[in-house]
Order: structure tokens, then sequence, then C-alpha cells
């Protein structure tokens, strides 16, 4: 039994405390909102996961010492734009070599940081994880099977976390590629949001399909440019990623993405969902990071445009479809000139 401490009260932290719990894990779940843990000691449910219920003996604290000594893994799990504030607050408390796994999604819109970078920057003497993948909390939640990657600097921790995670319907993989495994989790939120915009414009089954190809397509091109590892992007939290979060309504940003194509604005769409759209806050790092690494991104180009630009929908869709005739795959050779 491991003693683990969940930082964060949202759907994803809570369910993946359940999961821990019911691996036979000690767990302790740790918010700044008071208000978020004084619904969960009443309701012993999150809300966002109705039917989910907390086990009598999970601890719920608002007390920084209570959520990090003596804990064998933190699960880094608040929402990306509050990662560099909780890592820093809780920093002075983490042991050498603690052990932290992210397993919130984006890139910091100013430094064009990884959320791992930025734990690691603030909690230096951690040994920071990632854990990454298509799992929507609702489903893990309720014990829908799901897999799932953990990714760490060391082979040792990956399979440390590993085991404390997977059980019968939580099938944990480990791999060494961190940067890949956060780019493509924090990027396919952007091209969710254009999945999302399609379906509220009307589009069909031709047009997702097409935004999830080109869509993967454009987040290898930038992953593999910044160093990630072309397999990881064809993987699970590549292209596994990025299907599951166009496809399901459970995804905030494809909710968010379809109120704005029905001609919402971006604050509108956000304040609808009543979750962080984390692919807003990702949309416009993506392009500073294409302009930097100098790789094209015609579908979150557009997808900024019409999130910042005020550009109107169905006309971003047009001038995808228009763009200059290009080959499908560049370097194939043809059988005759």
């Amino acid at each position: 039994m491991a003693k683990i401490s969940i930082i964060g009260g949202g759907s994803w932290g809570i369910a993946l405390s359940v999961l821990l719990h019911n691996n036979g894990h000690q767990v302790t779940v740790w918010s700044a909102v008071e208000s978020e843990i004084a619904m969960l000691q009443k309701e012993h449910e999150h809300k966002m996961l109705p039917g989910v219920k907390l086990p009598e003996d999970m601890r719920l604290t608002t007390e920084d010492k209570e959520a990090v000594e003596g804990k064998d893994l933190l699960v880094m799990a608040v929402a990306s734009s509050y990662t560099r504030a909780t890592a820093h607050r809780l920093s002075a408390l983490v042991e050498n070599r603690q052990k932290i796994v992210n397993v919130a999604k984006g890139i910091e819109e100013h430094t064009l940081m990884t959320l791992s970078e930025i734990i690691e920057e603030e909690i230096p003497q951690a040994d920071v994880a990632v854990m990454s993948g298509p799992s929507h909390a609702e489903e893990v939640g309720r014990g829908i099977p799901t897999t799932i990657v953990v990714g760490a600097k060391s082979k040792k921790t990956a399979e440390y976390i590993q085991n404390l995670f997977m059980n019968q319907v939580f099938r944990v993989y480990i791999s060494p590629d961190i940067l890949g495994m956060e780019l493509g989790g924090a990027l396919k939120n952007v091209v969710a949001l254009a999945a999302g915009i399609a379906d509220g414009l009307g589009y069909g089954d031709n047009t997702k399909a097409a935004l999830i190809t080109r869509g993967i397509t454009e987040i290898a091109r930038l992953g593999t440019a910044m160093g990630g590892k072309f397999e990881t992007f064809c993987g699970l939290t590549g292209i596994g990623d990025l299907i599951v979060t166009c496809a399901s309504m459970h995804s905030r940003n494809r909710r968010a993405g379809i109120l704005i194509g029905q001609g919402h604005t971006m604050e509108e769409a956000m304040a609808e969902v009543k979750m962080v759209v984390e692919g807003v806050y990702s949309a416009k790092a993506a392009m500073e990071l294409a302009a930097k690494y100098q790789v094209q991104l015609p579908i979150i180009e557009q997808v900024n445009a019409v999130l910042f630009e005020g550009k109107k929908a169905d006309q971003a869709v047009k001038d995808l479809m228009l763009r200059d005739r290009k080959l499908e795959v560049s370097d194939l050779p043809w059988e005759e000139e």
C-alpha cells in the first residue's frame, strides 16, 4: 500500500483518487479551494461525476503539509493555468526525489513550457513524471476499461507509477518520451476545438475524419520538430487521445467548439461549459511554437483566427478547404515523372 495525494479536487483528480483507493492505496485529496473540499465532504461525490462515491476513509484537506509530507506519490491534477502557482506553493514541502506525476494537459502561454517543465522549474528536487492518454474522468470513475501511458526519465520511476495505477480496467503502458506525450496531450485539445466547431456548423463524419487525420499530422509535425518521437504521436497519447477528444461529448474542448460553431463567442462557450477549456490556452502557444520551429499548422492557425481574431467559423473551414494543392505525403516516390 502506498500513501498517495491527489493535488486538485476536480473531476479528473477525483476519478483517479477512487481508482487508486480501489487499488488498496491510502489516498488524500487536496484542493486550494475550500468550498470544493467542503462539497466533497458533504456530498461524498464530485458534482461532475454523479454516482461515483468517495470512500468514507479517503482524506479530504486544504492543508498543504497534510497533502505533501510523507507521501510516496503526488498526483498533480490541477488545470494547466494553475500548475505553476500550485507547484510553487507546495515546493518547500516536497522532499528530495519525491515522486510527482502530472496528469493535466497544456502548454504555458507565455513561456511555452510543458507542464512537467513548469513543475521541474518550481520543484527542482522532485522526480517528475507524466500520465496521459484517452481517458475521460466520467468513464474512469465508473470503471470503464481505459488505457493510458506513464512517461518518466527513468524506467524505474515509470514502472513504479505503472504498478500503482494498473488494474483490470485501467491498463498502463510506459514511455521515455515525456515531451512527445505532453505535446500530443496539449495540442489535441486545439484540434478538438476545431472538430467541435465543425459539429456546431452542422458538418458530418467526413469533416470529422479529415480534421482528426490532418490534425495528428500537424501535431506530429510540430512535435517531432521539437524533439518528440514520431511513434508517440501514432500511439495512445497522440492519435488515441485525439480521437476520443474529438468524438466524445465528455470532451469540454469539443463542447466549447460546438457552441462556437453555433455562433457563440469564445467567452460565452467557456462560460457555458463551466470547466477549464484547455485548448483555448494552448492555441496561442501552439502558434508561437510553430513560428519558432518554422512549421505550418493550418488547422490550429484557423482555430486561433476564430478564437481571437473574430473570424467566422464557416469562413475558416472554407479557407482550409481552398488552401494550395498539396501532396498528402510529400516523400513518397512516383512511378513515373
